[in-house]
């Protein structure tokens, strides 16, 4: 259980201060507010106005508590002479004790003070029969209950306050998330684009220079050289065209024209050109068309596959099969597994990374690994991607 702390706030003891100040003012000047009545004695009158003001200072801290206190306050002040600051300070304990106390008080001291007003009135005016007796109870209404309802509507509006400022925190909160997701996803597709466009070249740039540097033959060096040549030329112009789209603010995040499944061809004959003996299949049928993401994703997985044979696959064929059937269109490719005789260029994982993440954008399926097969161990990359209904011939 923790304790407030006690320590007056500056405002509070400015009203305290003020309080007492004022009464002993009003009180020099023999300003009371019903002389003649209660004891004698008129400094007996400085007792509720010092203690009405030592509550103030308690205004906000035990606002509760200064509240029941306040009141007993205010009825030892009634056998007295009394002083209308006493009367002022205790209004203001009643709007505290609604402003500054827990939820609860929001609902109990209107009515509390509204009972207490009500009894008053209905006592006043059987004990007088008079009808100065009921004005007499609205006084003590506008006393109690009138700075009860202000706290109230006080209270409300602060909490209404406080409930808009956390809602536009937690909007920006939400805000600076989705920022963060946008920025983190456009990486991630920047890392994809760049690995699928660039990888495959320098993968073949990798080997081919091996090759050139050891093996000592003035043909094979030369034949070596052109590849080199050409996959650097190749890759220097889809470094060039990345780096447009990175460039170009038209909110167009893709190429122009972004390679589909027309140009597996092309990736084939690069493949064959860097020493990959490949077998292509395109079962699909004839005149078919697909969504552009869904031929994107295809042909970068064709491609990364390529150059992941190209790296690591043993000598025989590599089979690239294309299906379309129930909405789904099925890409598969197979390479040998084996001991190579040639240099391997080394992989770091990003390109299986990119592929499932490719599939996974689309809600499709995506599996690599080792399989058996009738013409030995080989590697096997499928992929399902889903065709949106109606968007194929």
């Amino acid at each position: 259980m923790t304790w407030p702390s006690l320590r007056p706030h500056r405002d509070d003891v400015l009203i305290a201060v003020g309080g007492l100040l004022s009464g002993l003012l009003l009180w020099s000047l023999h300003l009371d507010t019903h002389p003649g009545q209660g004891l004698d004695d008129r400094r007996l009158t400085l007792i509720p106005l010092a203690a009405m003001s030592a509550l103030a200072l308690l205004r906000r801290a035990l606002p509760r508590a200064a509240f029941g206190l306040g009141f007993l306050v205010l009825v030892m002040d009634q056998f007295v002479t009394g002083s209308l600051v006493t009367l002022m300070l205790f209004t203001d304990l009643v709007y505290a004790a609604v402003v500054y106390g827990p939820p609860s008080a929001v609902r109990r001291i209107p009515i509390l003070t509204g009972l207490i007003s009500v009894a008053s009135m209905v006592a006043l005016v059987a004990w007088y029969h008079d009808a100065q007796a009921f004005l007499l109870g609205l006084i003590i209404a506008a006393v109690i209950f009138g700075p009860a309802m202000t706290g109230v509507t006080v209270r409300l509006w602060r909490d209404r306050a406080d409930t808009a400022v956390l809602r536009a925190e937690q909007t920006a909160l939400l805000a600076e998330m989705d920022r963060t997701q946008a920025v983190t996803a456009e990486r991630a597709r920047m890392a994809r684009e760049l690995h699928d466009m660039v990888a495959n070249h320098l993968s073949a740039i990798a080997i081919h220079s091996t090759a050139a540097l050891s093996l000592d033959d003035a043909k094979t060096t030369r034949e070596a050289l052109t590849v080199i040549r050409e996959n650097s030329v190749e890759g220097l112009a889809e470094m060039r065209r990345l780096i447009g789209i990175l460039r170009d603010d038209s909110g167009d995040l893709e190429p122009a024209a972004a390679p589909t499944l027309d140009d597996v061809g092309t990736l084939v004959g690069q493949a064959r050109t860097n020493g990959l003996a490949i077998t292509f299949e395109d079962t699909r049928p004839p005149g078919s068309t697909l969504p552009a993401p869904v031929e994107l994703a295809a042909y970068r997985i064709v491609q990364e596959s390529l150059t992941n044979a190209l790296k690591h696959a043993a000598q025989g064929d590599v089979r690239i099969r294309l299906a379309q059937a129930d909405g789904l269109l099925a890409v598969e490719i197979t390479s040998p597994i084996g001991p190579t005789e040639g240099p391997r260029a080394p992989g770091s994982g990003a390109g299986l990374v990119g592929m499932r993440e490719r599939a996974a954008l689309l809600k499709g399926s995506f599996t690599a690994g080792p399989a058996p097969d009738a013409y030995g161990k080989i590697w096997r990359v499928r992929a399902e991607l889903p065709v949106t209904e109606g968007e194929s011939a």
